[in-house]
């Protein structure tokens, strides 16, 4: 799969022309590509007269395996021979472009956009493994990961999936874009549909179709109130629907924005060369996770890939065998389940902590789909951050629990049965092939789906000149089920951001504090959860927002309402858990606070005694700072008062200053 590079001198004699390579995505509209001899050094072109100086044209020449050189247009001097200087093109199994014609596409929209992106760090650890980090110069929060068997397919790979990521919104899922995003014209896309909520709070008319309904409110107990999104927050606009075609009928049915958010986050997402062959990755994705989560769930014994298979690939063979001459033990299974599914297993021993890790890969094409599984197990990692795992285990129910599973999705790094490494395993090996063009990849794929009766439902983008697609499957492509629209929804801490972000300059009762830690409880807020995850907030690192939980905002909100008794048991807890995450000034002034409570309740004790003895232990800034929030005049320690459009947050304005550049895109495209 690699393309020698040319820069050598050609005469070219004879070209003639292959009709059947017409319309080919690698040539101009208009242009003819030809075939030609290369390993020839001098060729005749017939027509070719003293007076063709202005003429331009492309050649194609297609050397041994999968190597393809393309020359560039070259301008035809008044003789019979021209320099042509040979330029490699570099195509894989899967993609419908060259890689280097990928990378020039990619880079290009970005900069004609406004994003300007750089490289941040690469990877490669074995042979043919190549990961890349790569990310906003002006907006860290957007950032992806590539990976491939060489360095350009791993650059191709992170740049579909940034515009993946900026075409789907993903990069903006957790936050909360301000009021005035908030009621422009358009919130998401200009063809989101929004429905009012109703008197009875139902689930407004027109909104999901009788299949989705089923399956996301089966006893009919979902309220419109809570499929507000959490970008907008806008509950007097209502819900925010975003156009799915339904494949099986091309109808189109309005998901909420609260929905997909929830439950499927960036799963199915892809973007791509060509409509099919992003379709085809974000199939296969589904599949992937799909399939994956069955055989951890349910510790499935999968067959390995026979020695003779294997090497078919010798790329990956190579990979392989550093790693287990690195001291890492390798198995590379069939997961397709008896040839179902078109999905790989890798898994890599650590002896030396006893865990494992499992990577999972799928596409129509066998060998890219152990590819990229042999990648994905190392993308941005080196070999000494592969200790970082658990030990198999034979607990099946805890390998079983959807908590475990959520690890995998994020991470990986959840726990694998033993099971799955048995001698016998559950089905036989397949030696399968979904493989065609990407047309008809994606026919193959859809036709495994209807068999299952899954219904498929996809969202098409290009308004950034990059195809690019969310592909929704219920019931396979979920990755939390739906009760979390109840128990964990996103937007579920929307109604207390104007709250909670004024209470730095708020000056109320003692009793209005109190009330609002009663309100926290009955509301039934984790006391783990971080503030600004439930307000959708990119506060930056460098303030006490970044660490805030509810367990120290219970603590600030008790100092406030005098409570110092209370006030000290959420302190405590604080210093437990967020000692670690606290920046050494801010571990100080709770050490300090702790004391000064400790303090408050010795009546016999003079706290001017003490003073000398804090300031030294302490320093002056954090015993002043202590005794201001004991008094309650001071009480939301390292907390700044924050406007409705967020003003105080650089991290977010940048995030906005990003999204901003999107919308102007998707107002040029849908204005066409």
């Amino acid at each position: 799969m690699r393309a020698t590079s040319h820069n050598r001198i050609y005469r070219i004699d004879d070209i003639k022309p292959i009709d059947s390579l017409s319309g080919s995505p690698f040539y101009p509209a208009g242009l003819r590509p030809f075939w030609i001899c290369a390993a020839r050094a001098s060729l005749t072109i017939p027509g070719i007269h003293r007076n063709d100086a202005t003429t331009h044209f492309y050649l194609r020449c297609r050397g041994g395996g999968d190597s393809a050189v393309n020359i560039k247009p070259v301008s035809l001097r008044a003789f019979r021979t021209t320099k042509v200087i040979f330029m490699t093109q570099t195509f894989i199994p899967g993609k419908d472009a060259a890689l280097e014609d990928s990378i020039a596409r990619f880079q290009q929209k970005l900069l004609d956009l406004g994003f300007h992106i750089e490289e941040a760090s690469w990877l490669n650890p074995v042979p043919n493994v190549w990961s890349v980090h790569i990310r906003d110069k002006e907006c860290a929060l957007c950032f992806t990961n590539g990976k491939g068997a060489t360095k350009k397919a791993a650059l191709a790979s992170a740049l579909g999936e940034y515009f993946e990521r900026l075409s789907t919104n993903y990069f903006f899922a957790d936050f909360w874009l301000g009021e005035t995003i908030a009621n422009g014209p358009f919130v998401h896309y200009p063809n989101e549909k929004w429905f009012p909520l109703t008197d009875d709070d139902a689930l407004p008319e027109g909104l999901l179709d009788d299949r989705l309904r089923a399956f996301y409110d089966p006893e009919n107990e979902l309220a419109g109130s809570m499929l507000i999104d959490l970008q907008s927050g806008n509950e007097d606009r209502g819900i925010c629907g975003l156009p799915f075609t339904r494949q099986s009928d091309n109808h189109t049915v309005y998901i909420p924005m609260n929905i997909i958010g929830n439950l499927y986050v960036s799963n199915g997402m892809s973007a791509g060369n060509t409509r099919n062959e992003a379709r085809v990755q974000g199939l296969s994705e589904v599949f992937e996770r799909h399939v994956k989560n069955r055989i951890i769930a349910e510790s499935i014994s999968l067959p390995e890939i026979p020695a003779d298979v294997l090497a078919r690939y010798p790329a990956v063979v190579e990979a392989i065998a550093k790693l287990e001459a690195e001291g890492f033990p390798i198995f590379a299974y069939d997961g397709s389940l008896g040839g179902q599914y078109p999905v790989i297993c890798v898994v890599l021993f650590n002896p030396a902590n006893g865990t494992c890790f499992a990577s999972f890969g799928a596409h129509p094409d066998f060998g890219v789909a152990l590819e990229r599984t042999v990648t994905e197990l190392l993308q941005g990692r080196g070999l000494k951050d592969l200790d970082v795992f658990t030990p198999p285990t034979f607990d099946d129910e805890e390998v079983a629990e959807h908590t475990n599973l959520e690890t995998h999705f994020i991470d990986s790094s959840g726990l694998i049965s033993w099971d799955l490494f048995k001698q016998d395993a559950d089905y036989p090996f397949a030696d399968w092939s979904f493989s065609g063009t990407t047309e008809e990849e994606f026919a193959t794929l859809m036709a495994i789906f209807n068999a299952e009766d899954k219904e498929v439902y996809i969202a098409d983008y290009e308004h950034l000149g990059v195809y690019a697609c969310r592909i929704i499957v219920p019931g396979m492509s979920d990755i939390y089920p739906a009760e979390d629209l109840w128990l964990a929804n996103n937007s579920m801490g929307s109604h207390l951001r104007e709250t909670l972000l004024a209470l730095p300059g708020s000056a109320w009762e003692k009793e209005a504090y109190l009330n609002l830690i009663e309100q926290l409880d009955e509301e039934g807020f984790d006391d783990f959860t971080r503030v600004r995850e439930l307000l959708g907030l990119a506060t930056g690192p460098d303030n006490g927002w970044y660490t805030l939980r509810i367990g120290e905002l219970k603590a600030m909100l008790a100092l406030a309402g005098g409570d110092l008794e209370q006030a000290l048991i959420w302190t405590e807890w604080t210093m437990e858990f967020n000692a670690s995450i606290f920046s050494a000034e801010r571990a100080n002034y709770y050490r300090c606070l702790q004391t000064l409570l400790l303090l408050a309740q010795e009546e016999d004790r003079e706290p001017l005694q003490y003073l000398n003895a804090f300031v030294r232990m302490y320093g002056a800034e954090a015993v002043e700072a202590a005794s201001a929030a004991l008094s309650g005049e001071a009480a939301f320690y390292g907390l700044q008062a924050v406007d409705s459009d967020l003003h105080a947050f650089a991290s977010h304005q940048s995030l906005l200053k990003a999204y901003e550049k999107l919308q102007r895109a998707k107002v040029a495209h849908w204005s066409k």
